[in-house]
């Protein structure tokens, strides 16, 4: 079975057929191991990539709900107002200069190109403005093994998924346009770059880096950036005390971001699944069977390890730190999901799941306010992940560590540029009495429950 190196940079070179035809001979086999046709397999390629894609963009509802549930109500509709804003500025600078970045021309090296815009090949342009659909046209556009607009899609989404991560932990005092600044980065800027180093098949790829579905590439390159944002933005006020006290300040909604997580977790399996990267022969498939299974039963241990660890630390256990629990089994997966043992699968999620039940307290220590607890599910759980790939996988553990500090360096400095340059300019933090008051009024001059707020006193 290929790597996810071997994978990502055989489709952007243009001949993932050859990954589908290595199985192709399995599927429908009978009597004379008839393979399906490359038209066959450029379809199935195509549809998944669209599908799974679209369980990825589901992901966004699961993060807004997940982040609304979790924090207070007064900040509940400026949370739900940037989880779709940075989806929708995701989706343009991917495609004004993002993907090119991150897959065109890369060559082994640390860029893409600079080109603007992405749009369908001249192949598929030629087959859609035909008359007939001729067997050269149509060999033009399957000789390539997926639509061209299907890979955008699928990748796109997962360029939403990393700036997700940042909104979270930066809830409730971040203001709004600055946030936007920064999406915009991100998405155009920082995330295109470091991927092309793998996925684009540069340096890094070049070197033998692993990560299948990116606890590194995406989820990582989120947790940095939130990391860098919330040291430099600092906490909320009040959350800790001059003793070094650490004030409790829950959510508003529990039942949300359970729901959210349930949504995460069902995107979840697009997002790994997919990474298979194709679907056009009996070994994909069978492939991405097991993907689906390895990340469900990831997310479960850590679930069922972050309850046990918080029963045995506070003699209760959290529903929050079971939640993240989730995230952080499905997010340590997220590098490897391809083990043949399922049993090691259970335990690389459990052991995130122990994690972040250990770093949410210690960032508290540090006075790190992560008001989600997006940075020790995503960034502490996708190192761990991206190292599990050297433990129980095929990849080399000095490897990983390289990749792993490479991109974290790059995106850290990069994006702590970016918020101090803001922060000098035009500002990054709500003034004390927006804060207090809450961002639902002072960003957006509404509130998400006005009938148990200040509406609710209104003639």
């Amino acid at each position: 079975m290929m790597n996810s190196f071997q994978r990502r940079s055989a489709l952007k070179r243009m001949s993932v057929v050859g990954i589908a035809v290595a199985g192709m001979a399995l599927l429908f086999a009978g009597p004379a191991q008839a393979a399906v046709s490359d038209e066959t397999a450029f379809v199935f390629n195509t549809f998944s990539f669209l599908m799974t894609g679209a369980l990825v963009m589901w992901m966004a509802a699961g993060f807004a709900m997940l982040e609304a549930g979790l924090v207070r109500s007064k900040n509940t509709a400026t949370i739900c107002l940037k989880n779709i804003a940075l989806y929708s500025i995701a989706g343009i600078m991917y495609y004004l200069v993002g993907y090119n970045l991150m897959y065109a021309d890369v060559g082994g090296g640390f860029i893409g190109s600079f080109a603007l815009l992405y749009n369908p090949s001249d192949a598929e342009l030629a087959l859609l403005g035909a008359e007939e659909a001729t067997d050269e046209l149509v060999g033009a556009v399957v000789d390539n093994g997926f639509s061209v607009a299907s890979d955008w899609f699928f990748q796109m989404v997962f360029v939403a998924t990393a700036a997700s991560i940042v909104s979270g932990t930066l809830a409730e005092r971040i203001k709004l346009w600055p946030f936007m600044l920064f999406v915009v980065l991100l998405t155009a800027v920082i995330y295109p770059i470091q991927g092309s180093w793998t996925w684009g098949g540069g340096w890094l790829a070049e070197m033998g880096f692993s990560d299948f579905a990116g606890s590194t590439i995406v989820h990582s390159v989120g947790g940095w950036a939130a990391l860098s944002g919330a040291l430099i933005l600092g906490a909320r006020r009040g959350k800790y005390g001059p003793n070094g006290q650490v004030n409790p300040m829950p959510g508003a909604n529990l039942p949300l971001a359970t729901l959210g997580t349930f949504i995460l977790w069902l995107g979840w399996f697009g997002f790994n699944g997919g990474s298979q990267l194709a679907l056009g022969s009996a070994l994909d498939a069978t492939a991405m069977a097991i993907v689906f299974t390895n990340t469900n039963l990831a997310a479960a241990g850590g679930v069922v390890a972050a309850m046990a660890m918080t029963q045995i630390l506070y003699k209760k256990v959290d529903l929050t730190m079971a939640l993240n629990g989730a995230i952080a089994g499905l997010v340590s997966i997220t590098a490897g999901p391809d083990l043949t043992n399922h049993l090691l699968s259970i335990i690389v999620g459990g052991i995130g799941g122990v994690l972040v039940v250990v770093a949410i307290p210690m960032l508290d220590k540090l006075k790190i306010d992560d008001v989600v607890g997006a940075i020790s599910a995503h960034l502490v759980a996708g190192i761990w992940g991206t190292l599990a790939v050297g433990i129980f996988g095929g990849g080399d553990i000095v490897t990983q560590v390289v990749g792993i500090l490479a991109i974290g360096a790059f995106v850290f400095i990069v994006s702590a540029a970016f918020w101090l340059a803001i922060k000098y300019t035009i500002g990054l933090r709500a003034e004390d009495e927006d804060e207090e008051a809450g961002l639902d009024m002072a960003e957006l001059g509404l509130e998400a429950y006005p009938e148990f707020g200040r509406g609710s006193q209104r003639v």
